[in-house]
């Protein structure tokens, strides 16, 4: 299949025919189409500005979700407490932290006439995830303050002590060694770095992608065992005059975040990153937060740490460049100039209405955060240099195992979650579904709040057989954001009838033609042209999954504001069935979704939220969908390919394949799977369908409006028992020549 003749198969077709597009009679009750080129690529070009706007609208929409009170610094710290939860939530800082009393390891590694070095390990939550890193005290004075001193990810806990090793760290950034020279008590811990060990992927990616889907991150998983330290820290007999963090490069962002959800600390030091968030798209997928921009940029985090102290150095980060082609996001870190700096900085003095704020959240270096005022300490150098690799990859491990835990208790999260659904009676069980659907809307595939705009339908014929004439559709749904896809109309409708619709949904990197037989690709045989020579009227939307990094980068600037690929495209098929139902021929109670592998993706979560669809069809993609995304173990999983837009956030806690199927029960769903289809193993297919199956058979008593084919072949449209459930639920009668399987 050649994509680049297909992505002008139109205009080809038109011109082979003898068609000029310009004069090509339109659809009925339409205006001519005169788009001309890639019109899959402008569809690509019009989302991403779509989604850029929204970034840029999102500063002034956030003022929102914020009350504060800066009446009194305990009024301020009270008002801020629901936005601390939120930020708590989306990075995953989540799980039960776990006390203890004595530290798991604490072995002396380094000493010198007034300084102790320890390697210390601790356990943070779950079953059991653990804080490991290093300790410094001073031997024969109280400490002048805890402080964690958070490395950037390229950095190990001994080179901010300036001990050598494999990393090594400029003086002027080895905040431990600083900080303990100055009588503190320092606690280094291990951060996940960014070297590569699984397949292409940074280690920070591989643990992002399991945790993202299960409703955790990293970056809270590395919070939580600052958290976990400072519960210890601030025990009698350890407790200082304060409780500081501090870090640069990621650990500046560790030591932000930390100090945003944790008002046990007293003062932050923010070095290497600080600035306006809103290319934070731009950045490694495990930068990447669901619904960070929606309410926070870095000054409204800064905002949280008021009155408390924030110094933000603004010096250098690291340099990151994640190029493409590596299995991973593409991303790119970068420092923000001193000026954004600044005016993110004046931003956040100005959010919290507090009194005398430019004097709590300040420009400067540590020395205008902790400043030394005695003889130096002396730290030692190391007598027994840790195995700084072993540590890391024992970190790796424990971060997957609780991964892999919190994935083997997802589906009693999720029964849990469904727990309120009503199969008293249809009626009571639609009004049940409505909470759902609305969470499903709001917080998983997200929704815009704008208004569709008047479809404004441009049409123009492109091919013509014996039986059905092909349009070229486009309609309006947003300011520059539109829908373009082929309509297959058959000749044959009659004036006055009205006919079934079913949409024919492609799947990843493909186009309407393909389903319509142009490039004769074997996966799709033709289905919608099939359909159509079957007697329905057909359509084939173009989608937003195609040209490779580009589609995947929508991805993450829809993330950054709350939303979803699908946050697009669901208001795409809302314009549509509501187009194609208001016309003549149409009878818009027998409009179906039918799709193909991510086209089956969209099967699942588009009439979930369409109710103009009256059945859906599931092709080649239906299986545990979240094992599928969160398994380190199965050769199947997305944690291990270069699909890294596919993960959605907290999908473990909330809607599997099974619970998105409620949303669309009682409407009839079926699912068509080939045993050798390599989405999915038979059995993780047959154990989610087990679960809808009952829901429909057991539960609601409609055993005939849900069914699954299993059919001897791959990835791909088998075209028998589907047919069959298309014609038997949109009341459609076979035709000569296409009898029922």
């Amino acid at each position: 299949m050649n994509k680049v003749s297909a992505s002008l198969s139109g205009i080809l077709l038109a011109a082979s025919l003898g068609i000029s597009l310009a004069q090509s009679t339109p659809f009925p009750g339409t205006r001519p189409l005169t788009m001309e080129g890639d019109l899959a690529s402008r569809l690509v070009d019009a989302a991403d500005a779509f989604l850029l706007r929204e970034i840029e609208r999102s500063l002034e929409k956030r003022a929102v979700h914020w009350k504060r009170d800066a009446s009194s610094p305990e009024a301020y710290a009270a008002s801020m407490d629901g936005n601390r939860r939120e930020l708590q939530r989306i990075i995953g800082a989540v799980e039960t932290r776990l006390p203890f009393e004595k530290l798991s390891q604490r072995d002396l590694i380094g000493q010198s006439e007034t300084i102790d070095v320890f390697a210390i390990r601790w356990p943070a939550f779950g079953n059991v995830v653990h804080g490991e890193g290093l300790m410094v005290e001073p031997r024969d004075l109280a400490p002048r303050g805890n402080v964690v001193v958070l490395p950037d990810a390229g950095e190990t806990p001994e080179s901010l002590l300036g001990w050598s090793g494999d990393t090594v760290t400029p003086p002027h950034r080895q905040l431990g060694r600083l900080l303990a020279e100055d009588g503190c008590r320092v606690v280094i811990p291990t951060i996940i770095n960014r070297s590569v060990t699984h397949r292409k992927l940074s280690n920070r990616e591989f643990l992002y992608r399991s945790a993202f889907e299960l409703g955790r991150h990293l970056i809270g998983y590395e919070v939580m065992k600052v958290q976990a330290i400072l519960d210890w820290l601030k025990q009698e007999g350890r407790r200082a005059p304060f409780h500081g963090v501090a870090g640069w490069g990621e650990g500046g962002l560790l030591a932000l975040y930390a100090s945003a959800v944790d008002t046990r600390i007293d003062r932050a030091f923010v070095s290497g990153y600080f600035s306006p968030r809103n290319g934070v798209w731009e950045e490694p997928a495990y930068r990447n937060v669901f619904g960070l921009l929606d309410r926070f940029g870095d000054a409204e985090i800064a905002s949280l740490i008021a009155p408390r102290r924030l110094v933000i150095e603004p010096i250098a980060g690291p340099e990151i460049v994640v190029p493409p082609g590596t299995g991973g996001k593409p991303g790119r870190i970068a420092t923000g100039t001193r000026t954004e700096i600044q005016a993110e900085r004046e931003r956040a003095v100005a959010l919290t209405g507090l009194p005398r704020a430019e004097e709590r959240i300040v420009l400067g270096n540590l020395d205008d955060w902790h400043s030394h005022d005695g003889q130096p300490l002396q730290v030692p150098q190391a007598v027994d240099l840790p195995r700084a690799d072993a540590r890391h990859a024992r970190q790796m491990r424990e971060l997957d195992r609780h991964n892999q835990q919190l994935l083997t208790e997802s589906p009693y999260t999720r029964a849990n979650y469904m727990k309120d659904l009503n199969t008293e009676s249809l009626e009571a069980y639609e009004e049940s579904t409505k909470a759902y659907r609305e969470h499903f809307a709001n917080e998983i595939i997200g929704r815009f709040d704008h208004p569709l705009a008047p479809p404004n339908p441009r049409t123009r014929v492109i091919q013509e057989t014996d039986q059905v004439t092909i349009y070229e559709v486009v309609l309006d749904v947003y300011e520059d954001f539109f829908l373009y896809g082929l309509l297959c109309w058959p000749k044959d409708v009659g004036e006055n009838e009205r006919r079934p619709v079913v949409v024919c949904q492609h799947g990843l990197e493909g186009r309407p033609q393909m389903v319509i037989g142009e490039d004769g690709y074997q996966y799709y045989k033709s289905f919608a042209m099939e359909l159509a020579e079957r007697g329905f009227i057909t359509f084939a939307p173009q989608h937003l999954y195609i040209f490779h990094d580009r589609f995947r980068t929508l991805q993450f600037k829809a993330n950054a504001i709350k939303k979803t690929l699908f946050s697009l495209m669901v208001p795409q098929h809302e314009q549509l069935t509501e187009w194609l139902g208001a016309l003549k021929q149409v009878d818009e109670e027998r409009i179906a979704f039918y799709g193909l592998s991510y086209g089956g993706k969209s099967a699942m979560r588009i009439p979930p939220l369409v109710p103009n669809y009256c059945l859906s069809i599931c092709s080649a993609d239906f299986n545990d969908w979240v094992w599928k995304n969160a398994s380190s173990r199965s050769p199947y999983s997305y944690v291990w390919t270069n699909e890294y837009e596919i993960f959605e956030f907290d999908l473990g806690s909330t809607f599997n394949y099974a619970e998105m199927a409620a949303l669309i029960a009682p409407r009839p769903f079926m699912v068509e799977r080939g045993h050798f289809d390599g989405v999915a193993p038979d059995e993780t297919v047959a154990y989610e369908f087990a679960k809808v199956r009952h829901l429909y058979a057991a539960r609601l008593k409609l055993p005939d409006r849900v069914e699954i084919e299993w059919f001897d072949g791959p990835h791909t449209i088998n075209g028998q028992a589907t047919y069959a459930f298309l014609h038997r639920h949109l009341r459609w009668p076979e035709p000569a020549g296409h009898p029922a399987p």
